[in-house]
């Protein structure tokens, strides 16, 4: 089952960061928040990722491209390049990396559905590359099995600056990204899992989002559901919240980190 992290966006809101490097390349301890959202879905058995790219896209390319270099003991000689000895060690040898540049200013459902291509199957996992947790993945995808509607959305709480999602038990009545007036409800915490039918709302247009337009029509007729959430969830939002990820880190105390 691929895993799409959502990866091509400005990160304005974290600009003392992503004046340098893309959101998902800012670190948490001495690895991008990138890589502990894969550790998480490789944790689960998903190691088949694709990534939308975006702005300074080539700073993400070249993490992995050079991934083997960088983590990997090698034994070389100089003036012969072709004696290069490489003593594998890490533990993500079996993950596949696809990477696509899907535009500069394409929103999430441009991104999207620019990387159909590369989903073999009719279920996908997805989420943003700001954002980690200790959902358990396996349990949400049963949970979506077990309703049989297009699109399961990970709920957290509480509401506060991101999309709001009102409820009647497991079904999602409406969803509004960022309402003006945040209530106690549960919020979006990405962490998605959508049956490829998805596509079909989607266009690979620059102006095509994903929850403003396609998620408000699934949430209306009836397609989207709640898996509810109430362990720990944490973005990387703001440069107060960056420092947040990584004081915890360092202390040892990262509830993310289920490897």
């Amino acid at each position: 089952m691929e895993v799409i992290i959502l990866c091509g966006g400005l990160g304005t809101r974290l600009r003392e960061e992503t004046e340098f490097r893309p959101k998902p390349m800012v670190n948490i301890g001495p690895r991008p928040i990138l890589w502990h959202i894969m550790k998480t879905y490789a944790h689960y058995g998903h190691k088949d990722f694709l990534l939308p790219l975006g702005y300074k896209g080539e700073m993400i390319r070249d993490y992995f491209v050079n991934y083997e270099w960088m983590n990997n003991d090698i034994t070389l000689q100089l003036g012969k390049p072709e004696s290069v000895c490489m003593h594998g060690c890490h533990e993500e040898a079996d993950w596949r990396i696809t990477m696509s540049d899907t535009g500069l200013s394409t929103l999430k459902g441009g991104r999207i559905k620019r990387m159909e291509k590369y989903v073999k199957g009719d279920t996908f996992l997805l989420t943003y590359g700001d954002g980690v947790a200790n959902v358990d993945i396996n349990n949400c995808i049963e949970f979506h099995k077990s309703h049989g509607k297009m699109v399961t959305v990970t709920g957290i709480n509480p509401a506060q600056r991101f999309g709001e999602l009102k409820t009647k038990g497991d079904r999602v009545l409406s969803f509004q990204e960022k309402p003006e007036h945040a209530t106690r409800e549960l919020i979006n915490g990405g962490y998605f899992v959508f049956n490829r039918r998805v596509f079909d709302h989607l266009n690979p247009d620059e102006d095509c989002d994903l929850e403003y337009g396609p998620l408000e029509e699934l949430a209306h007729k009836g397609e989207l559901m709640v898996y509810r959430h109430s362990g720990y969830w944490g973005c990387m939002d703001t440069l107060r919240d960056t420092e947040h990820l990584n004081k915890i880190w360092s202390q040892g105390k990262a509830p993310w980190k289920v490897w």
